[in-house]
């Protein structure tokens, strides 16, 4: 049964319109002279989605909305998260928002959609999302549909396409499988071929995956606080990964990921024709200093580029070696950002790090989070709760010592995530700071007339003797139970806001 927010009205939402960005030289220009035209207020009655409008993300308003959220992804049949403790309930959906959470990509896979069969859709896997879709949508959390795998499949260490998608290539089905623990499986020969093969069509696999995507569209198309489609978690080149590694591989974004991608996408677009569709680049650009090759997509408004940034020396660390610090990740970020800016606008789309994390590292955090601030850029957290992950580097992800117990959550690590930040803006964000450690927070926007107010989340850990707000050019009003000050703005100047606790000299 479908679970909507009972005050939301189903109208549909009117297509964003766009203005792309020309002349990028360096990524500083990008980031502060770069004019992006919002969207025109959508009617108050319009469905609550997210849209692309150049760089930005938009809301129903025409606010710039920057993300803050995690992943739920239940990596084991049924592939949905029970309706327990452990799992996911409303109190979990209830405890993101009071934690300033306002996003949450879901592993909806596509070995739950079709699978038993391809284009044989199972509707009570989709059901059995809808209340979880439906608690997040309650809690006003902006919901990314992500199509998630790990090695292709349970007989290979991993998780993500269904029993009959598994085609074992013929040069070694004489033998039994042989594979390793995530990620290392990936450098199996096995893994490589049976990549090969799914991008060369060779067994009609890529029609089955746009089906299945077909299917998700045609379900959640209308639903409140939908954020679109993330099309495939950190696929894998195949025979081409060794290029991948050393020069990005060009080639495998031209002739098969990007071409694949493209089908799946005219397939959703048949059911939803304004949803974004978030392309994710080759797996191994998710730790690597590489470049990515995605084309620019003339045709279509409502694209996405979906990335992952995982330090190398987190990685290292997460495998017990020896001699790394998380310093080296402060240049990696930092250029981590600068190339998905780059991608992105070379795409036509809109960039969000859609994993990052995956450690209890602070000080990796911390960098990770910072760097995404300074470049204004949205993020889901590596993950929310462990739930017996099976293909993960480092098992110290979630955010709590027990899943089943909110009470149990890691202090130091809440800290880092839990932000003051602007979740919708009524005008062009120019740039934004916190400290974690004192709760100091900074933003400069130029506002624009929108049809609602600026909101800032105000952090709940941070300031013991009481937030005190300054805005410069704008009012703001008191900060209200769901933890957010508004503010409407005074001049068409830019506008300042500055967050700090009352106790600071």
């Amino acid at each position: 049964m479908r679970t909507d927010p009972a005050t939301i009205d189903r109208g549909r939402f009117r297509s964003a319109r766009w203005l792309r960005r020309f002349g990028l030289v360096v990524f500083v220009f990008l980031l502060l002279s770069t004019e992006a035209r919002v969207v025109t207020a959508a009617p108050v009655d319009a469905v609550p989605q997210l849209r692309r409008d150049g760089r930005w993300l938009v809301d129903h308003y025409g606010r710039v909305v920057i993300v803050h959220g995690v992943n739920l992804v239940w990596k084991r049949a049924p592939y949905v998260p029970p309706d327990t403790a452990e799992g996911f309930t409303a109190a979990d959906a209830a405890w993101l928002a009071e934690h300033g959470f306002n996003g949450a990509r879901i592993g909806t896979l596509w070995a739950g959609v079709t699978p038993t069969a391809p284009g044989v859709v199972d509707n009570d896997y989709l059901d059995s999302w809808d209340r979880v879709v439906g608690q997040l949508a309650a809690n006003r959390i902006w919901t990314q549909f992500d199509f998630h795998q790990d090695q292709w499949h349970e007989i290979y260490g991993g998780e993500g396409v269904p029993n009959w998608a598994v085609r074992r290539p013929a040069a070694f089905g004489p033998f039994p499988v042989t594979t390793a623990e995530f990620p290392w499986g990936y450098w199996t020969p096995e893994q490589s071929a049976l990549w090969d093969d799914f991008w060369a069509d060779r067994f009609g696999l890529l029609d089955g995956w746009a089906q299945a995507w077909q299917a998700v569209a045609q379900r959640w198309r209308d639903q409140p606080y939908s954020m679109g489609y993330d099309l495939m978690n950190e696929p894998w080149a195949g025979s081409e990964f060794a290029e991948c590694a050393l020069t990005g591989c060009a080639q495998h974004y031209r002739t098969e990921l990007q071409p694949a991608m493209d089908r799946v996408r005219a397939a959703i677009r048949q059911v939803d024709p304004s949803g974004i569709v978030w392309y994710e680049p080759q797996q191994l650009a998710g730790g690597r200093d590489v470049a990515t090759f995605f084309e620019p997509i003339a045709d279509d408004a409502q694209i996405g580029y979906s990335w992952h940034n995982y330090c190398p020396q987190i990685f290292l660390q997460s495998q017990g070696l020896p001699g790394t610090d998380a310093e080296g990740c402060l240049a990696y970020s930092g250029q981590a950002q600068e190339r998905a800016l780059h991608q992105a606008d070379r795409m036509g789309a809109v960039g969000l790090m859609t994993e990052f994390g995956a450690t209890d590292n602070i000080r990796a955090l911390a960098i990770d989070t910072a760097a995404a601030d300074q470049a204004l850029t949205g993020w889901m957290h590596w993950a929310y709760k462990h739930w017996n992950d099976p293909t993960t580097a480092d098992t110290a992800q979630g955010l709590f010592t027990a899943d089943g117990d909110l009470s149990s959550t890691k202090p130091d690590k809440l800290r880092t995530l839990v932000r003051t930040y602007p979740q919708a803006t009524a005008g062009i964000p120019r740039s934004l700071s916190f400290d974690a450690g004192t709760g100091e927070f900074h933003y400069t926007y130029d506002p624009a007339s929108k049809g609602a107010p600026t909101e800032i989340f105000i952090s709940p850990l941070h300031y013991p003797n009481g937030p005190e707000i300054t805005v410069e050019g704008g009012r703001a009003s008191g900060i209200g139970p769901d933890h957010l000050v508004r503010i409407e703005a005074d001049t068409t100047g830019p506008i300042s806001v500055t967050v700090r606790d009352r106790g600071q000299s």
